[in-house]
């Protein structure tokens, strides 16, 4: 299994002109892999493989390559090579695309060392601190805010600058699968150690069991970047002040994703740890975006962010994570399967069928919960009727505020 850590940075003024240099002759390294590539015959474009055989001459023709790490340079390499291949799979899907752009010094704000070329001294540091070091750049001090685990293999190290001027480290990690949790066998998995989960309108989950969770407030936070955007647009681009104003802008924006993401690492850590099994549905993301809506409460719901920290996390703490079809889940009755036309502004569910009543999004979690059962080749278990699971009375669901997911870091269980 692959994943990261990140942590904040604090490099000395000296430390931080060696990093900025480098990332700028890595940048002017990328352009010319760029225009290596673009000027070499169709029928006869360099590999990653031709292009990493090229860095000895390159470094003799131009001395200033030659001040980089060897593996780092390859990772440069190899990242052009990775953009390149994902602008081609873009392209076999039908997208519309061009080529790779020349890279700006604003634009190019990362380095990779792969395999070699840093080490990670923790005992050097105290209490929450440790160093790290990058070759022929020096020591930089990290907040080691959580430790690299012993199981776990540093496979690289990224430093980066964000467009908040701050500084981070990430470490890609590898640990071997029989060093992680084992998983609850299917056979044991029941509607009781197993819940499905809605990504809602009114609500952000929804889950099978009565569960819903609200919501973070952002509103302040917006009201805060449109007045800092305002701002910056009565600034002379490009100027002094345009660029100090340009930094508050995206602090601004850069607490919004945290805020986000802090909320989003809560709730998948509980719902990790207290099922056995999640289901969640499989949404077309993109697609929801060009459609009629809200469209900013959308990338703040970051629901793909969400499934991949979900999966992520369901790996790293035994356990089963499982994406369903979503069609249909909200119209189909969760009871006895009867579809149900329902616009977007009714929010129960009533089976003219059989009679079942809900809330909308109950309903939806419900399905998600049953299909995912039929995806694992499990059938609904017979003894388990819909109304054991969830609550036909919404006035029994269990409503989660936003605020109580930040302060304590999980969910009432």
């Amino acid at each position: 299994m692959e994943y990261s850590h990140r942590y904040y940075v604090y490099p000395t003024q000296e430390v931080a002109v060696r990093l900025e240099h480098h990332i700028d002759v890595h940048r002017q390294l990328y352009n010319h892999i760029r225009w290596d590539y673009e000027n070499s015959p169709e029928d006869d474009k360099p590999s990653e493989y031709d292009q990493n055989n090229k860095l000895p001459e390159w470094k003799q023709r131009w001395p200033v390559f030659s001040e980089l790490h060897s593996k780092a340079a390859q990772a440069t390499v190899a990242r052009f090579h990775r953009n390149l291949s994902n602008l081609c799979k873009k392209k076999e899907k039908g997208h519309k695309v061009g080529r790779l752009k020349r890279q700006a010094p604003t634009e190019y704000r990362s380095v990779t060392y792969n395999q070699s070329g840093f080490d990670l001294d923790e005992k050097r540091g105290h209490d929450k601190y440790a160093h790290v070091r990058f070759s022929k750049i020096g020591w930089v001090k990290i907040r080691y805010s959580r430790p690299i685990p012993d199981h776990a293999t540093i496979k690289e190290a990224t430093f980066k600058k964000e467009t908040t001027g701050e500084w981070f480290v990430s470490y890609g990690l590898e640990t071997d699968d029989a060093d992680l949790p084992a998983k609850p066998d299917v056979g044991s998995l029941n509607a009781s150690n197993s819940v499905g989960i809605d990504l809602g309108i009114l609500n952000y989950i929804h889950t099978s069991d009565g569960k819903t969770v609200d919501w973070l407030n952002l509103e302040n936070d917006y009201e805060r970047l449109r007045r800092e955007q305002r701002k910056l647009s009565r600034k002379e681009h490009g100027s002094n002040n345009w660029e100090k104003q340009r930094r508050e802008v995206a602090k601004v924006t850069r607490r919004i994703q945290r805020k986000v993401l802090d909320y989003q690492h809560k709730l998948t850590t509980w719902l990790v740890h207290e099922y056995d099994v999640v289901f969640v549905e499989d949404l077309n993301v993109s697609g929801m975006f060009q459609g009629d809506g809200n469209a900013r409460n959308k990338q703040d719901a970051a629901w793909r962010q969400f499934i991949t920290l979900l999966e992520y996390k369901a790996d790293l703490y035994g356990t089963h994570v499982k994406q369903v079809e979503p069609e249909g889940t909200t119209k189909e009755c969760a009871s006895c399967g009867v579809e149900t036309a329902k616009p977007i502004w009714v929010r129960e569910h009533s089976c003219p069928s059989c009679g079942f009543e809900t809330d909308r999004d109950a309903n939806a979690a419900m399905n998600v919960l049953k299909r995912g059962f039929s995806e694992l080749g499990k059938g609904w278990p017979e003894d388990t009727p819909v109304e054991t699971v969830t609550a036909t009375d919404t006035t029994q669901f269990e409503s989660v505020s936003a605020s109580h997911v930040v302060k304590t870091g999980s969910l009432p269980s």
